[in-house]
Order: C-alpha cells, then sequence, then structure tokens
C-alpha cells in the first residue's frame, strides 16, 4: 500500500503527473527501469523549466522501481520504503489513476512484452496462505537478524501454556545423542518438577567441588541424578549451564535461551553441497564456473572446524567432529584433482572433500565439466548418491545440511528433505539480479542460461530452508534505492510459465546475516613485517615487471609509477573490460598509475566458458585501440593464495590501489584480502560493497555505469596522494581496521554454529518445519521443476 503523503500528492498534482507520464508514453519503449526514469524525469524537467516540478514528483520518480507502458496506460512498480511494495497505473487520457494488486501488474507487463501470448489464468505461485500465522519481522532495519527476532517471539510463546513450555525443553534435551553415547539427561529424569529438583541438587554437590573438576572426576555423581556428559568439561562450566537452564524454566528470557542453546552440544558432523565447477584446493581458481565461492567454502570449513572442536572440548566431549564438502567428480579434470574421489582438505585435522559422479538416464557416469546452467537434469540422482556417501562416510546423517548457489541449495533441499536434518543456504549470487529483465525474457534466454529452472529451483530451496545465511544486508533487501537480491524473488514473472505474485518475504525470520572474511594466515597487513614472505618478492615482480609471454600481455615502461591492480574471473559481471576502457579512455590516470590485470586467459583458445571467450576478444582489442601496452599489464594466470596475499602486500609497498569493478557483486572477497592486506580499495556500489567500504573513510565506491566518473575518482586519489602522502597511509590503516572488526572467519564460525543450534532447537519444539509450506513445494517440485530441468540438453555447446 502507498502511504498518505504519496497519495494524497499524487491526487492533488493529477496534472503535472499525467503530463510526465505522457514523456514517458512518447519515448516508445515498453519498460523503463528505476535509472531510466529518473534520467528521463530530467531530461523532461530541463524541457519545460517554466513548470514548477517539486521535490514530491521527484520523490515518487525516486521510489518508482519498474514503469511498463502500453499506450494510454502507464503502470509503475512503487518501492516506498525498503521491500515494500505498491503497484499504481495511470491513463494518460482520462487522466485517472488507481492502486492495483501485484497480479494485475504482472499480467500488464505479459501483455506488453508479447500481447500474442497473454494468459491471465497462468499459474501463480503465492506462498502467502502458508506463512499467514507465522511471526514475520515488522521493520526493514531488522531484516537479516531473524534469530534475535525468533528469539524474542517464540520464547515468550513456548512458556505461554504452563507446563507445555518446560516439557517441550525437557524432551529437547533428552533427545541428544552422539555416536551411541546419550548427552544432556538421562532415564532418570522424566518429568519437569524432577529436572528443577535435580538442578539444585546439582548445584549444591558442584559448589563444594573444585572449579577445575572435569567430568572424570564428578560426573559419577551427576549421572546417578541423572545427567549425562555435554554440559561442559570443567565444574565451573557445567554450573553455568545448570544456572542458565534454571533461569529458563523461572523465567525464559531471549537471551538466556540463546546463550545456553549455543553452549549445548547438537552439531557433530556436517555436510555443505557445492555440485558445479571445478572444486579443490589447487589449478582451479579462473577455471569455468569456479572462483570465490571455493574459496569461501575451504576457508569456511577451516573456521567451522576449529570453532567446532573448541565448542566439543569445552562442552567436555571427546567427539572428533566431522565436515564433509560434497562436489561433483569429473573424471576428465586436466590437470586438478577433481576426478579424485575424497581429498583431505588442508588445514584441517579431518574436514575432507567426496566427490560425486553425475549420471546420465542409464546410469553412465559424465566424464566432462558441464556449465551450471546445464546441470538441473542431474541433480535428483547426484542428490541420491550423495545421501548414500553420506550415510556411509559418517556412519549416521549430517547434524546440518549447507548449500551453496542454486543447484547446491536445491540438493541440500532434497537431502534435508529425506534425512530430515536442518538446512542452511548460502546462495553467494542469484543470477536473477544480474541479468536485465533474466525472467520476463526467460523463453530467448533458455537455451544459454535454462533460467527457469535456476530461478523454480531458487525459489523451492529458499523456502524449504529452514535458516539463510547472506553476507550483507543488501543481499536480502537491497537499499534505499536499489532491489535485493532475494527481494527480487518477491514478484516476477516467467511468461507463458508461471508468474510468482508472492515468492519470498525477506521479513521472514529465516535470514541472518553473518559476514565471511579473509583467511588471516594468508592474509594480513603489509606492515606486519615480520610475517612478510620475502622470498616470493622475485616472483612477484617477475609477474609484474617481466616480459610478455603466452600467459601476459603488455609490458610496463615506466615501472615506477603506483599500480592499479585488479584481479577476478573474467566474466561480463566483473567488468574487467570496463576498467581497461575507463583507464584507456583517462589520458590523466594513465600518467600517474600503472593498471596490473590478473584475469582469464590470454589466448581465447584456451578458454572452456563462452562468455570469457567472448571478453578475452574485447580485452585484446582494448589493448590495441588505445595503445596500452606499455601501461597496462595482463596476467592470464592464476595464483595460489601464499603468492595472492604477499602480491597484494607489494602493491601496498609501492603505495599503488586495488580496484573491483563489478557491474554487481554480493559480497566480494577480493575486496575484504585487499583491505586486510593495506591496499586502498575502490569497489562496485552495488551490492556487498557498498556495506563493506566506507565511503572515502576506509575505501572508496565507483559507480561501474559512469566509468568517466569512476575513472576521475581513482586519479583524484591518487592526485591526493602525490600531494600528501599521509592521504594514502590514512585509508589503508581505516581499511585494516575495517576488516579486523567486521569481517573475519572466526567471527563467522561462531555465529554458524550458533545459528544451526538455535534454529534446530526451535525448529523441534515448534512448527518451523512449515509442514504445509513444505507439502507445497514437493508438488511445485513434482509438477513444475522436474519437467523444466529434464528439458535442459547439458551437451549445449560452450561457444
Amino acid at each position: 500500500m502507498l502511504d498518505i503523503t504519496t497519495s494524497e500528492y499524487i491526487n492533488s498534482h493529477r496534472d503535472i503527473i499525467h503530463h510526465l507520464m505522457r514523456h514517458y508514453l512518447s519515448l516508445d519503449r515498453q519498460f523503463l527501469l528505476h535509472s531510466e526514469l529518473r534520467d528521463e524525469f530530467t531530461n523532461f524537467c530541463n524541457q519545460d523549466t517554466d513548470n514548477p516540478y517539486d521535490k514530491q514528483l521527484l520523490q515518487l520518480i525516486d521510489i518508482s522501481q519498474e514503469a511498463v507502458l502500453s499506450h494510454p496506460w502507464v503502470y509503475l512498480a512503487i518501492r516506498p520504503r525498503t521491500a515494500r511494495w505498491a503497484y499504481l497505473r495511470f491513463h494518460s487520457d482520462t487522466m485517472v489513476h488507481e492502486e492495483i494488486s501485484v497480479s494485475e501488474f504482472l499480467i500488464f507487463k505479459e501483455n506488453t512484452k508479447d500481447p500474442q501470448n497473454s494468459d491471465e489464468w497462468l499459474l501463480e505461485v503465492d506462498l502467502t496462505p502458508f506463512n499467514r500465522d507465522f511471526p514475520k519481522l515488522k521493520e526493514s532495519r531488522s531484516i537479516g537478524r531473524g534469530v534475535e527476532f525468533l528469539n524474542r517471539r517464540l520464547s515468550s510463546q513456548l512458556f505461554e501454556e504452563i507446563g507445555k513450555g518446560d516439557k517441550r525443553l525437557l524432551n529437547f534435551l533428552r533427545a541428544h545423542q552422539c555416536q551411541g553415547q546419550q548427552l544432556m539427561l538421562n532415564e532418570r529424569i522424566t518429568d519437569v518438577p524432577t529436572l528443577r529438583r535435580t538442578l539444585h541438587l546439582a548445584q549444591d554437590y558442584l559448589d563444594s567441588q573444585s572449579p577445575d573438576a572435569e567430568w572424570n572426576q564428578i560426573g559419577l555423581r551427576l549421572q546417578e541424578i541423572g545427567f549425562e556428559p555435554g554440559w561442559g568439561r570443567t565444574a565451573e562450566k557445567i554450573s553455568n549451564s545448570f544456572n542458565l537452564l534454571t533461569d529458563i524454566l523461572e523465567a525464559p528470557a531471549p537471551e538466556t535461551i540463546e546463550r545456553l542453546l549455543s553452549q549445548i552440544p547438537m552439531i557433530f558432523s556436517l555436510a555443505i553441497i557445492s555440485p558445479h565447477g571445478y572444486f579443490g584446493q589447487s589449478d582451479v581458481l579462473g577455471l569455468p564456473d569456479t572462483g570465490g565461492q571455493v574459496v569461501y567454502i575451504l576457508d569456511q570449513v577451516r573456521a567451522i572446524e576449529k570453532e567446532m572442536r573448541h565448542r566439543i572440548y569445552e562442552q567436555g566431549l571427546d567427539i572428533d567432529p566431522q565436515i564433509v564438502v560434497i562436489t561433483r567428480l569429473i573424471p576428465e579434470a586436466g590437470n586438478t584433482n577433481c576426478n579424485q574421489t575424497t581429498e583431505h582438505i588442508m588445514g584441517t585435522k579431518s574436514s575432507r572433500i567426496i566427490r560425486v559422479p553425475f549420471r546420465s538416464k542409464n546410469g553412465e557416469i559424465i566424464p566432462q565439466w558441464i556449465s551450471r546452467f546445464n546441470i538441473w537434469p542431474y541433480l535428483e540422482k547426484f542428490s541420491l548418491e550423495v545421501k548414500k556417501e553420506l550415510l556411509a562416510e559418517l556412519g549416521t546423517k549430517p547434524d546440518l545440511v549447507i548449500g551453496n548457489y542454486s543447484d547446491g541449495n536445491l540438493v541440500a533441499t532434497l537431502l534435508s528433505h529425506q534425512l530430515h536434518v536442518t538446512q542452511c543456504n548460502i546462495a553467494h549470487a542469484l543470477e536473477k539480479t544480474k541479468y536485465l529483465y533474466s525472467d520476463l525474457y526467460w523463453k530467448e534466454n533458455e537455451e544459454k542460461y535454462h533460467f527457469s529452472s535456476q530461478f523454480t529451483a531458487d525459489l523451492i530451496s529458499m523456502n524449504a530452508a529452514d535458516f539463510i545465511i547472506t553476507s550483507t544486508y543488501q543481499e536480502i533487501a537491497g537499499t534505499r534505492n536499489s532491489v535485493g537480491q532475494y527481494e527480487s524473488y518477491g514478484a516476477f514473472t516467467l511468461p507463458g510459465l508461471y508468474r510468482v505474485v508472492n515468492g519470498i518475504d525477506v521479513f521472514d525470520p529465516k535470514f541472518n546475516i553473518v559476514s565471511p572474511g579473509a583467511d588471516s594466515d594468508t592474509y594480513f597487513p603489509y606492515t606486519e613485517t615480520e610475517r612478510r614472505q620475502r622470498s616470493l618478492t622475485t616472483d612477484i615482480k617477475t609477474l609484474i615487471y617481466g616480459t610478455p609471454g603466452d600467459t601476459s600481455r603488455g609490458n610496463f615502461t615506466d615501472p615506477d609509477k603506483p599500480l592499479l591492480f585488479t584481479m577476478s574471473r573474467l566474466d561480463n559481471i566483473k567488468n574487467v573490460t570496463g576498467l581497461v576502457e575507463w583507464y584507456g579512455n583517462n589520458p590523466e590516470l594513465r600518467k600517474h598509475v600503472n593498471l596490473l590485470v590478473i584475469a582469464g586467459h590470454i589466448d581465447k583458445d584456451l578458454s572452456q566458458d563462452r562468455e570469457e571467450y567472448e571478453q578475452i576478444e574485447k580485452m585484446h582489442a582494448l589493448m590495441d585501440t588505445y595503445e596500452l601496452n606499455s601501461q597496462v599489464r595482463w596476467l592470464g594466470i592464476h595464483l595460489d593464495k601464499q603468492l595472492t596475499g604477499e602480491l597484494y602486500r607489494y602493491i601496498a609497498d609501492t603505495r599503488g590501489a586495488f580496484v573491483q569493478p563489478a557491474l554487481f557483486e554480493a559480497f566480494g572477497l577480493t575486496i575484504i584480502e585487499a583491505m586486510t592486506s593495506g591496499l586502498p580499495t575502490f569497489a562496485t556500489c552495488y551490492g556487498g560493497p557498498m556495506e563493506i567500504i566506507k565511503d572515502n573513510l576506509s575505501g572508496f565506491h565507483i559507480d561501474p555505469n559512469h566509468g568517466e566518473q569512476s575513472a576521475d575518482k581513482i586519479l583524484k586519489f591518487f592526485q591526493r596522494c602525490e600531494e600528501n602522502p599521509e592521504t594514502w597511509e590514512t585509508i589503508s590503516s581505516a581499511s585494516i581496521k575495517r576488516v579486523q572488526e567486521h569481517y573475519t572467519w572466526e567471527r563467522y564460525a561462531k555465529r554458524m554454529l550458533s545459528l544451526s543450534c538455535i534454529y534446530g532447537f526451535w525448529k523441534y519444539v515448534t512448527n518451523l518445519d512449515r509442514d504445509e509450506t513444505r507439502r507445497y513445494l514437493e508438488m511445485y517440485y513434482g509438477l513444475m521443476f522436474k519437467k523444466l530441468a529434464n528439458s535442459v540438453d547439458p551437451e549445449t555447446e560452450q561457444h
């Protein structure tokens, strides 16, 4: 619904507004996005300077995210506040306007795109009825803090009915076992009054013992009255846990419940699912579909295993935690280890990678890499085989399943459904927001991208997950002026297939923000000289200043200039070619800095990826057009982590800077790596970097859609540094501080395990299973997704 102020303004300024609507219609465009509406509003005002178009009219356009135009109608999708939507239509001849439903807006959008194939009775996906009575957040600022909300709402509800909440908590504590060992409570405690009495007895006993006494010294007496291991390693820690439980039974408070649940041993094994690309520890980065997600998961595993071991030890248990990363076996894996069925994860004690093959319909193993856009037909069989492998590997079902990206999240959904375990989703990036009108023009893109399968899988896994982890707020709900990745799944249409009127609600308490970090053993400040790997300096100088060869192009004729550095996959979305073009078009910037690019291959014939192939051709054309061989060095190599970490620090030594020019970036691990190394960083204003960097304080935001302005911003920074070297030092120090305070894997691991315990508890004692939603999703999967997935031809040519 529109707010009262906006409604009153529209009603009292009909003439001005309809004049503007006629201007939009005169453009002869069917669709206009937010930025286009804003730009055309400026043009409109400039054409008629006599009319007083006030600020409120500008505000109306600023909250308009999209317009659909078909004379005499203009339909607007209005976003008055973050994640709040309304829909309006204006009739340019009669000057009538009215608020309409999301369904009406989407139908008009479909008809405008293709009047011949309109279908008002198209399947509509609406999950509202299933979640009507489920507790939801109310305030936009609370989005991403779901677990805090659940603890406040459900803790009071749980204990409203006298005795019921206490009994559920008792049953929950009695349910804990691991490897055949009973934990927490034994059969001697059968009801809540007994639990209360034995807690008092236990506290009296513990008060008489040394605070450092361990379970093997005091456990026999505690077992006699009903307690089992898991409350803590020492008498002091056990006593603390008992106090928390006593407080909850007396007067449950959200903070107390969260503290207790975080201490209960619930997570001993977990499975992390990542099917696409080449998942390995070496020689994989830069291969098709292989980049930051691999780095993220490996660092995640190391941090979580360390935290699991710490928690299990503190809980007084001697159990070896198990983390298994499940990915795809690729027999034709080139120089990688992706053809090995198992691989120990370096930096851990027992975590490993398990590779399971894709199989054809007749059961044959698929030997070659397959694009992430084409793997949908294989995922159901893959999940069934993964289930068998997991049960055999772990000896039992995992306590938690974590999906990654659209395909991994779907497999995690299937596994969670079969094994009845807690499911966590991590999107990393959602393709829907990467490609303009990817939903509306899905048919035109189907052969290349198969968005119908992907978006359907996303809807299923988003709604099936027990909780969802995002790196930033923007990933969920965007900003005041931009739509979040998850928010974009709230309402959209795939004409001729189905329309979504309520697909995902970002006010659902399943969303939680848990930001990752950079491996602190590899990425650390350039100022920590005693940790520096000086033995790599010669290799780094050769990389930067060496002569061109098969894996490089360009050679700096003035090596004394500071280095502007970028590193990423050579995808269109990463916009590396855009950066090179900005640089080539700015003679002053070229005078002040050299540009170092590490991305993709130099030889296009070495690429297996269609997008990269096109970008390689464009890179060579730009190098030729702007004659950049003496000022740009382009390396078509993939560095190991140690060399990468020292490279960041070496460039910091030269008082250079890092730039990440992506059209959109969900998070940006390279940004974290560069900042923690002390490199001043310029990064896209679209996506996660907006939250990571405080503009002009710990780095700089740049707009990839305005390359000239972005290049000028970089130039002015280097000019200021020449005038006052302290400018560089100030930004460098602030960037290091920013990462250390907010983006570390240690913080991530603690929060992830706490969330897993808390959601596991609420799922056990309440209806977080959402049975009605699950049944609907089962039907949607069987009737829609399977049909779409089976229509995909995985043998589609890559170039």
